[in-house]
C-alpha cells in the first residue's frame, strides 16, 4: 500500500482534462456515433482492432446527419465517423459546434438512382428528381446532376449550389430537396433520387451497379472521424484513428464494398 501511494497521488495531480482523457482510453468505453449502414460496418471492425490496444468502443447508430453532431458537442458522444469536411464546416459554422476532424476515413460516391430510367438523358420534361436537403449534399447533389446534363448551374458553382443557382433547364426538372436518408424510400415515386452511398448501400443498392450517374472515386468528400476541440490532442483520438486507418480496414472495405467505398487513408 505504502508504494503505491506516491502513484495515486501523482494520478490525483493529473489537471482535470488529463484526467479526463485518461478515463476515455482506459476506465470506460469510448461512446462513437455512426450512421447506420456501412460507417457502423466498419466501425464494429475497428472496434476488434481497437480493443487490442486496449481501447473500447461504444458504438451509438444514428438515422440523419444532424444529430451525431449534436450529441458530440453535448458530451454524449466521444468521436463520431459520417461526415466529410465540407458538412462539418457547415455545422460549425451554423450550429457553433466546437468539433474538429482527426483523420480521414472513407469516401461514398454519391449516386444518381432510378427505378425509371438507365440514362439521366431520358429523365422527361416535369419529371422530379429528389437530393439532400442539408447545404452540402444538396449542392453536390446539384454539381453532380449538371456534370451528367440534368441541367446548367452557374459558372464556378460548387457544393455549395442551391436550386436557386440553376441557370438552365430545359426539361424543366423538378427538384425535392429531402433529408438524405429518407431518399431511397422515394425512389418509387420520382424519376430520379441522388443518393448517398451509405443510405444506397443500406437500401439494397450497389452504386457501381446500380447508379445511372455516380461521382468519380476521387471525389473530394472524404469522410472524417470528428472530436471535440478540447480532446484532438488525447492519446486516445490518435489510438482511434490508428486503429481506423490500419491495413485490416484498408482489405475489410475493398473485400466488402466491391468500390463502392474507397478507403481514404
Amino acid at each position: 500500500m505504502l508504494r503505491r501511494r506516491p502513484l495515486l497521488l501523482a494520478a490525483l495531480a493529473l489537471p482535470a482534462t488529463a484526467r479526463a482523457q485518461e478515463m476515455g482510453s482506459a476506465q470506460r468505453p469510448l461512446r462513437i456515433g455512426v450512421t447506420a449502414g456501412p460507417h457502423a460496418q466498419v466501425m464494429e471492425q475497428v472496434r476488434a482492432i481497437a480493443a487490442r490496444d486496449g481501447l473500447v468502443l461504444r458504438i451509438t447508430e444514428f438515422q440523419d446527419y444532424i444529430q451525431p453532431n449534436a450529441a458530440l458537442a453535448a458530451g454524449d458522444l466521444d468521436a463520431n465517423s459520417y461526415q466529410h469536411q465540407p458538412f462539418l464546416d457547415q455545422q460549425v459554422r451554423d450550429r457553433n459546434l466546437p468539433l474538429v476532424a482527426v483523420g480521414k476515413t472513407l469516401v461514398f460516391p454519391l449516386g444518381v438512382y432510378s427505378r425509371r430510367h438507365r440514362k439521366l438523358a431520358e429523365l422527361p420534361a416535369g419529371g422530379r428528381v429528389a437530393i439532400p436537403n442539408d447545404p452540402t449534399n444538396g449542392g453536390r447533389a446539384l454539381v453532380l446532376l449538371a456534370a451528367n446534363g440534368a441541367f446548367e448551374l452557374r459558372p464556378g458553382s460548387d457544393f455549395r449550389a442551391t436550386v436557386a443557382d440553376i441557370a438552365a433547364n430545359p426539361r424543366r426538372l423538378r427538384i425535392l430537396e429531402l433529408e438524405a436518408a429518407q431518399l431511397p424510400r422515394v425512389l418509387e415515386e420520382v424519376e430520379a433520387a441522388t443518393i448517398n452511398s451509405n443510405f444506397a448501400i443500406q437500401a439494397g443498392l450497389n452504386p457501381v451497379r446500380d447508379a445511372i450517374a455516380l461521382e468519380s472515386a476521387d471525389s473530394p468528400y472524404a469522410n472524417l472521424i470528428v472530436v471535440r476541440r478540447q480532446d484532438r490532442e488525447a492519446s486516445w483520438v490518435t489510438r482511434l484513428v490508428a486503429a481506423y486507418q490500419s491495413p485490416a480496414i484498408r482489405e475489410f472495405v475493398a473485400a466488402t464494398f466491391q468500390g463502392a467505398v474507397v478507403p481514404a487513408f
